[in-house]
């Protein structure tokens, strides 16, 4: 099963992989199994995708979200605030999530040896357990490039190193926290032509948030590109969406989103209403592939989708997009 998730060519596919993922995680995940048991959803009651059950992400902060009995490879966890309760997200099979995020980042951005790629994530290195500093750190590395590299706090070097690339016209990906982005250009203006510039969200206390349109007006005249674009990743995922502008985002063959109705949690709704965030990502096989999250956003008829904000009770998180 696992080797069909990235192998989905269609909508067909998708259903029959998300239900055959579903009744496994159903059989061997506890804390799913009582989730369904509760709502007395069985898998030969649901037929559609939009029939399964979306385990509420918090589930992460309290239980052992598992559907193996392999031994852990490696724990993600959220970035949190200080004496927050963080999300843990055990992960059985890390090569899962490099096929994940290689894939991912291939269908959408081509060979990651074309690139070099300049990480500016000062306060994640800091941490253990960042799954977003685990997949940049090994894109990095599968860049093949030895001027690909974690910058942290040295914005100089990185600025000498963003106008050299460019103007030898080697495409770059430069990846930071917003807080990190807006520092560097409020140093020094750029005009890039060959560069991608790619925010993960996060201004940690750092500075005000501030609403993405804002944000992203602020980075396109400071580096002098037509648009910015983000990443829609968190602990408990082992998927990524992209945004290559106009904070719309698209997802891999082996992930979908739906929206639920805020009032009526069991409730998916129809595309273009605004609603709680649902995400399937089948590579979440050995833990759970269909979870309800606390970001607000809305479906476009072409299966994009838009972030808009947050439930006002859920808590900010590192790689998660800003509070709007």
């Amino acid at each position: 099963m696992q080797n069909n998730i990235f192998n989905i060519q269609n909508q067909e596919d998708f259903k029959q992989v998300a239900l055959a993922v579903f009744k496994h995680q159903f059989k061997n995940n506890k804390v799913y199994r009582s989730f369904c048991d509760l709502l007395y959803i069985h898998p030969s009651d649901v037929t559609k995708v939009e029939e399964i059950p979306f385990l509420p992400i918090q589930f992460f902060k309290s239980r052992e979200v598992l559907s193996s009995t392999e031994e852990i490879q490696e724990t993600f966890t959220s970035s949190g605030t200080t004496g927050s309760v963080t999300s843990k997200h055990f992960v059985t099979d890390i090569n899962l999530y490099k096929e994940s995020y290689l894939k991912g980042f291939a269908h959408f951005y081509g060979n990651i040896e074309d690139y070099v790629v300049l990480a500016l994530l000062p306060n994640y290195l800091e941490r253990n357990g960042s799954s977003l500093v685990f997949m940049v750190d090994d894109l990095i590395q599968k860049s093949n490039n030895s001027e690909s590299g974690f910058y942290l706090d040295n914005i100089q070097e990185l600025a000498k190193k963003l106008v050299e690339l460019d103007k030898r016209g080697q495409k770059t990906l430069l990846i930071g926290v917003s807080f990190a982005l807006l520092d560097l250009i409020e140093m020094q203006q750029f005009n890039l032509k060959n560069t991608i510039i790619m925010e993960t969200g996060g201004m940690k206390g750092r500075r005000k948030e501030l609403i993405r349109d804002e944000l992203h007006q602020l980075l396109q005249s400071g580096f002098g590109v037509t648009e910015i674009h983000s990443e829609y990743g968190m602990t408990e995922l082992l998927s990524q969406g992209y945004s290559n502008g106009n904070g719309v985002f698209d997802m891999p063959p082996w992930m979908k989103i739906l929206t639920r109705d805020t009032e009526d949690a069991l409730t998916i709704q129809q595309v273009e209403k605004t609603g709680g965030i649902n995400v399937i990502d089948l590579a979440n096989y050995n833990s759970c592939a269909f979870i309800a999250t606390q970001d607000l956003g809305k479906v476009h008829k072409n299966g994009t989708f838009e972030i808009i904000g947050r439930f006002d009770n859920s808590d900010i998180r590192g790689c998660n997009l800003m509070v709007l």
